[in-house]
């Protein structure tokens, strides 16, 4: 489906487009010409004695929706309130012409809670600042909940030093690359660039950990992520972490981003244990070994069943099961076997995601049909009871583009196996610096309410070849 959008302030376009993907999220928006397009869209701006306005009028199906803003205080102040009005009016037609109402209303932005935060902060009340988002953004009641206990399951996880930073170490290989995937990653095949593309990152870890000592930082949280870390042979994956310690042994939580089932064996669990890793990942997806053909995971439910039982067994307490929601062929039913599978293995976390559609992704080259949104709802709703009857709680949740029926990906956990790494990127109120192909190191200036961000490039072998410069940008990143 294609839906042409004009709008003379061109500014604007994508936030218009991100409004019409609520809607319709299968649709290619492009930009047309007033006369010949499914949405037209016109501003005015005048004056009156209380103030200044902004008035948008838009058409579609040959609906009319006019939408009054006023625009008051800084520059970039008038800059939000007059992009909100625009896009509150243009939410408002679709909502009238498809009689569609959205669990988000008219939120785009990934980190919802962080409106939720901003009405705390402002004085409110969590109930009262649960009940201002229902009515400024028509949010449906149980995902303002949803926001609500979130926010209050972080109270007291990201209570930080000042000079607190975690750490996140990239190893971009992957035994195979999954259907729905899209980050920098590479197929591990024989191994030819892991040597190289090890040196590389521990010179840069090394420079990292002469940066922390000479700026005083604090690191508190590890994340060794990919691609998949697991998809290195043990002897390398030992080497990588002893060395992380050796470096940063003041950080209290250690993950490795296990992932798929099929790289891990013992004696990965055991280096991993060894090097005083405390939380890993074992993410299945799916439990249905039909669909796991489909998506090209090289595992089956039986090798989840194992890995698992595998890592409690060497004494890891601290383990994370990711699913994935509306995957290609799979409806309520299915997703339902895959939850049970997984309560019957007691994680002490849960990430339920909805299915995303993304651009570099492989899916887009499938031609299934994409799961209908009520369908798509039913399944994450599934999984936030299942994840409530294990005795969780949501602890951070993000929203993405393209995803099936608008919806969210929320973590649950049980009390005390939070992953702190996760509250403090998607909240954005910790430093982190970033190691490895595709990494991105983030400074956060308290009290500013600015970030800063330095990103390592996404290729391998270009990173094997500018490695200085990586280490280069951050350096820069923490002298400003």
């Amino acid at each position: 489906m294609t839906i042409r959008l004009f709008t003379p302030l061109s500014a604007h376009f994508s936030d218009l487009a991100e409004v019409i993907r609520v809607f319709f999220p299968e649709a290619e928006v492009v930009a047309g010409v007033a006369d010949a397009c499914d949405i037209a869209h016109e501003t005015h701006l005048y004056s009156d004695e209380a103030g200044y306005w902004a008035e948008d009028t838009f058409t579609f199906a040959g609906n009319t929706f006019r939408w009054t803003t006023k625009v008051r205080g800084d520059r970039w102040e008038r800059k939000r309130r007059r992009k909100r009005g625009m896009k509150q009016s243009l939410y408002y037609l679709l909502k009238r012409g498809t009689r569609i109402s959205p669990p988000w209303g008219s939120l785009t932005g990934i980190r919802p809670t962080r409106l939720f935060y901003d009405r705390l902060h402002g004085g409110d009340k969590p109930a009262a600042a649960r009940q201002a988002l229902i009515r400024l953004y028509d949010l449906r009641e149980d995902r303002a909940r949803l926001l609500e206990d979130t926010v209050l399951t972080q109270r007291g996880l990201m209570e930080a030093a000042a000079n607190a930073i975690d750490l996140y170490v990239g190893v971009p290989f992957c035994v195979s690359r999954c259907a729905y995937c899209s980050f920098f990653a590479e197929a591990v095949g024989k191994g030819e660039k892991v040597a190289p593309y090890m040196e590389a990152l521990l010179r840069e870890t090394d420079a990292v950990a002469e940066l922390t000592s000479r700026h005083g930082l604090l690191p508190r949280a590890v994340y060794v992520g990919g691609g998949t870390p697991t998809a290195l042979d043990a002897a390398t994956l030992s080497r990588l972490l002893m060395r992380l310690r050796l470096l940063f042994p003041a950080a209290g939580e250690w993950t490795v981003e296990a992932g798929r089932p099929d790289t891990i064996d013992r004696d990965k669990l055991q280096a991993c244990r060894d090097a005083g890793v405390t939380r890993v990942c074992i993410n299945p997806q799916s439990m249905n070994d039909e669909t796991l053909a489909v998506i090209a995971r090289a595992h089956t439910r039986q090798d989840t069943e194992r890995a698992f039982g595998l890592s409690r067994a060497i004494g890891f307490d601290n383990i994370n099961m990711d699913v994935i929601a509306a995957l290609p062929g799979e409806g309520p039913e299915d997703f339902f076997r895959t939850l049970d599978a997984v309560s019957a293995l007691a994680p002490d976390s849960l990430t339920v995601h909805a299915l995303a559609r993304k651009h570099g992704s492989r899916l887009n080259e499938f031609g299934f049909e994409p799961t209908k949104a009520e369908a798509a709802e039913t399944m994450v709703e599934m999984g936030a009871t299942f994840a409530c009857g294990m005795g969780m709680r949501p602890y951070y949740l993000y929203r993405q583009k393209y995803v099936a029926g608008n919806l969210e990906n929320v973590a649950y956990a049980r009390p005390g196996k939070e992953c702190l790494y996760n509250v403090d990127i998607m909240e954005e109120t910790t430093s982190i610096l970033a190691m490895g192909a595709g990494a991105i190191s983030k400074r956060v200036f308290p009290g500013e309410g600015r970030i800063e961000r330095a990103p390592n490039v996404g290729d391998v072998g270009h990173y094997l070849a500018r490695v200085d410069e990586m280490i280069a940008r951050k350096e820069r990143l923490w002298r400003e």
